[in-house]
């Protein structure tokens, strides 16, 4: 099937739907399209048990597509450049110190906690998996997704700082997690630690991401301010993206984190004043804001029709279930520091611990990695484990995010708009 006719069919899924999400279910978005794709794909599975050819049509289907490459090297730019430049820039900057912990330390510990738990809980089940590879499976569920973070805590009205915490948080791990992935991937593949490679290639992608999306962003906003055309400047951050990601991918950076970094250098209030209009800003905050659904659709109807690869075993079931309250444990343990650190000095919402904990959805980011595993990684049972996490993350997480909220009494009166 040629690439064309393979985006086609996910986009119709996405807009039918969507449809139905928005007609019947009145869900989130993300939330909805996932539970209506993962209900269509249990009715495919079921009605194969009388006629199969819709179910190996959509086997044949989903094996065509590299969900991997499709997401980290086309999808991702474009989502995390579209969330950066809807992010408050100036409670970002206040925040920065408690982000920028949360998305370095915090990964590497959760990294660390989830491996070390889930080693003991697979040989308590009889499988005795190599610790690193336990590593590699930490490494991959640790990230939080922006993506699926963004559209729900905005529709529940969390309060401000608390959004910032947790959409800055996971507009910076998607890319840390993702570095980190690969250095211990490359370890496991390799079989030799050498701390002195790990040093140079984690630093080489980190921080070369982050130069590579300042000097972009900083092309992109001289660009836009010499010139008020809102169409030229539109094409000028879809350029921004795709060519960054392309010099990112060559020089081996990391593209997330420079997209993260160009976007919050468009999208800051001072740079938007000096650089756009009016017009264009609403150009490109709502073009971007499309993208971004668009995108998100096709990502979260590809999470649900992933399911009709996976190798369903007993076992392998039983540790995806552990692996939830163990996720969620490392995960609040590996924020109790930074959070008590910076508590005094910046404020904190009460509780914040326990809304980032509940809040830090897993998503798409986790899956295209855990695909990316080799099969003597044990990759048939660490897709099981994942998707079980992700998808518990975004259908029960995220439904009881708004309760939650209430619950706690952090609720703000009125759901804000992203920018004022």
């Amino acid at each position: 099937m040629d690439t064309y006719t393979i985006a086609t069919f996910l986009i119709l899924l996405s807009a039918v739907f969507g449809y139905i999400n928005v007609k019947f279910l009145k869900l989130p978005n993300t939330i909805g399209l996932m539970l209506i794709t993962i209900l269509y794909t249990l009715g495919v599975l079921a009605l194969s048990y009388f006629d199969n050819t819709l179910l190996n049509a959509e086997i044949e289907f989903i094996k065509q597509i590299d969900f991997r490459t499709v997401l980290l090297d086309e999808m991702l730019s474009f989502l995390l450049f579209a969330g950066a430049l809807h992010t408050n820039f100036q409670q970002l900057k206040v925040q920065r110190w408690p982000i920028l912990v949360f998305a370095t330390i915090g990964v590497l510990t959760s990294t660390f906690l989830i491996g070390g738990t889930m080693y003991y809980v697979l040989q308590l089940l009889g499988m005795n998996i190599e610790f690193i590879y336990c590593l590699l499976f930490g490494a991959l569920i640790s990230p939080t997704d922006p993506i699926a973070v963004l559209g729900i805590l905005k529709k529940a009205g969390a309060p401000k700082k608390l959004e910032t915490k947790i959409v800055g948080e996971s507009l910076f791990n998607d890319g840390v997690g993702v570095v980190v992935f690969l250095t211990i991937f490359q370890v496991a593949s390799s079989g030799n630690f050498n701390p002195a490679d790990v040093a140079t290639l984690f630093g080489q992608e980190v921080i070369g991401g982050i130069i590579l999306g300042l000097i972009l962003g900083y092309l992109a906003f001289k660009m836009i301010k010499s010139i008020d055309d809102f169409e030229i400047e539109v094409i000028i951050t879809i350029a921004l993206v795709m060519v960054g990601s392309l010099i990112a991918r060559k020089l081996h950076l990391s593209a997330p984190l420079a997209m993260v970094t160009a976007g919050l250098m468009l999208g800051n209030d001072t740079s938007r004043n000096n650089s756009m209009s009016e017009t264009t800003e609403m150009y490109v905050d709502k073009f971007w804001e499309l993208v971004d659904v668009l995108l998100n659709a096709i990502l979260f109807v590809l999470i649900g029709m992933e399911m009709l690869v996976l190798v369903f075993e007993g076992k392998y079931i039983l540790a995806g279930l552990l692996a939830i309250p163990i996720t969620l444990l490392c995960r609040y343990v590996s924020l109790l520091l930074p959070i008590n650190f910076f508590k005094k000095k910046l404020d904190f919402v009460p509780n914040t611990n326990l809304m980032m904990t509940w809040g830090g959805l897993r998503g798409g980011i986790s899956i295209a990695l855990a695909l990316g595993l080799s099969q003597d990684m044990h990759r048939e049972m660490f897709l099981v484990i994942t998707y079980i996490v992700v998808i518990f993350s975004i259908l029960v997480q995220g439904l009881t995010i708004e309760p939650l909220l209430e619950k706690l009494e952090l609720k703000s009166d009125k759901p804000t708009n992203s920018h004022h």
